[in-house]
């Protein structure tokens, strides 16, 4: 006989994407089996959570609700109805083999609830020597034109060296040049990246490039242009996803979404803790048995088992927190893991200075006179992010590591330096700034550097555990987008119900083609 409703315990580690996911599946397909779910920071949605400054909303990092996965799309809506449309416009994304996406069945009024996803048009350009580029870089005129037949010739001239004569893969820079071409690299790939990990191209993995350019190219560019002009020629199931121009996104942002699953996973029984700190797991016979929590408003340590373990944990303080430890070899790897940490400014304006990029998502600074790596405009996310619709509402994104320059600065002095890159680069006044926020998110991106080569020591030692699934970014040190995320929780309690023992499947996710997405 199955067992009674409740009678078996998952502790999930994490509110974000992949921990919520997982308890809202449990839920749905083991209902045997309560979550509890144990957050250590004060709000739901992992680096997906938006911030309320002020009723100005702020999504950290720019999240796209858009999936190559049937299985996700139709998750968010189930959630999320979509808003209230014609089909046309609801079939933005292509078929995912034999699915095609099309409404649910639900849809709703964003002007008579919140509780919607609208579909959103995509707008990103690079900002490079003052000029705007299309991105992912097109060649169209505006192209033509801002880089000079010179820089074209260049570029057409290390594109073919590349092809005749590609590079061993062994670095981020191998991989860029293989695809662009050395010139084109240099001008739009190599500085930004460079900000966003904090180490040269050549000292990174080629792995990054393989998860966020994935199958982009100067020939599927080409092949993107001539769709344009010749619809004809388009395969809607291949076209490479740095290309969509339309993505859904919830009316309040990012957060909304994971607000609303938390709620699901409360009506239907299960539990979230937020402020409370794993501190250990112990391990016993190849399963955890039992985990060590820190309420960290009240300081006190209590022990709850479990029957299934899920962590979105970032794996250098899982491994750390293992009882008893792990060996020298896998403790030494997991420590030697890095990360890079993210800060958001989020800056109140009477208006921008530079009216041609009121229509924009976000912009790509390629600027080495600038720290800043990307600005967004939350006006163009969803105009309901924005308290007063007569003001714009602009992100600035900048990477770093805790306790570096840009970290240490005070909320204050961080506010003065992003209004001053702004002025500098021609695209607000200094007087038109009426206020600001500053946002620090730790460990927002595992990088491929340190002892990332030997993660596979790491994965072999978890997956001893039986019990024990790691999934999401962090917990899987990958640098995955939120969908990915979902879909290894998914198939983490696909294994569950089916009694499937490897987690291969689990691993695989955002390896193959059908998975890849890109910012």
């Amino acid at each position: 006989m199955p067992d009674p409703v409740g009678s078996k315990t998952a502790i999930v580690i994490g509110a974000g994407p992949a921990g919520l996911t997982a308890a809202y599946e449990l839920l749905q397909r083991a209902p045997h089996i309560k979550p509890v779910v144990y957050e250590m920071s004060e709000a739901l949605g992992g680096i997906a959570r938006t911030v309320n400054y002020k009723g100005n909303r702020i999504d950290i990092g720019g999240h796209r609700f858009f999936s190559k996965s049937g299985r996700v799309l139709k998750w968010w809506q189930n959630i999320l109805p979509l808003e209230t449309t014609d089909e046309r416009r609801v079939t933005i994304n292509y078929q995912n083999k034999t699915t095609s996406f099309l409404p649910t069945g639900q849809i709703a009024d964003p002007q008579k609830t919140d509780k919607v996803m609208l579909v959103r048009h995509r707008l990103s350009r690079i900002f490079f020597e003052g000029k705007f580029f299309e991105y992912p870089v097109t060649l169209n005129k505006n192209t033509l034109a801002n880089l000079g037949l010179a820089r074209i010739l260049k570029i057409a001239a290390g594109y073919v060296r590349a092809r005749l004569a590609p590079r061993p893969e062994k670095s981020l820079e191998d991989f860029f040049i293989n695809r662009f071409g050395r010139e084109l690299y240099l001008l739009f790939f190599k500085d930004y990246t460079e900000k966003v990990w904090g180490v040269p191209c050549a000292q990174i993995l080629p792995e990054w490039g393989s998860q966020r350019v994935k199958s982009l190219s100067i020939s599927r560019v080409l092949k993107h242009m001539l769709g344009e002009f010749f619809p004809f020629l388009k395969d809607h199931r291949k076209v490479a996803t740095s290309l969509i121009h339309q993505f859904l996104y919830p009316k309040l942002g990012p957060g909304q979404m994971w607000e609303e699953v938390a709620a699901h996973v409360r009506d239907g029984g299960g539990e979230i803790h937020l402020r409370h700190q794993i501190v250990g797991l112990a391990a016993r016979d190849e399963k955890i048995v039992k985990v060590k929590i820190r309420d960290l408003a009240t300081g006190l340590v209590e022990t709850r088992s479990g029957d299934y373990f899920f962590s979105t944990m970032p794996v250098k303080e899982l491994i750390a927190a293992l009882e008893p430890p792990a060996p020298p070899v896998v403790r030494e790897t997991a420590q030697g893991l890095e990360y890079r940490d993210f800060v958001t400014v989020g800056l109140l304006l009477r208006q921008l200075n530079n009216k041609d990029i009121a229509r924009e998502n976000w912009i790509y600074i390629q600027e080495k006179k600038v720290k800043v790596g990307r600005l967004q405009i939350f006006n163009n996310w969803s105009p309901y992010l924005v308290k007063d619709p007569g003001t714009m509402w602009v992100g600035l994104e900048y990477f770093c590591c805790q306790g570096d320059a840009l970290w240490s600065k005070s909320d204050r002095d961080f506010l003065q330096f992003a209004i001053d890159e702004l002025v500098l680069m021609g695209m607000i006044r200094a007087e038109d700034v009426l206020d600001g926020t500053v946002i620090r998110m730790p460990k927002a991106y595992p990088a491929y550097t340190g002892t990332y080569p030997s993660f596979h020591l790491i994965r072999d030692f978890t997956d001893r555990f039986e019990n024990l699934f790691l999934i999401g970014r962090n917990g899987m040190h990958k640098y995955n987008n939120q969908d990915h995320s979902m879909l290894a929780a998914m198939t983490a309690v696909d294994n569950i119900v089916t009694g499937k023992a490897s987690k291969d499947n689990i691993w695989a996710i955002n390896m193959e083609d059908d998975f890849q997405e890109s910012d």
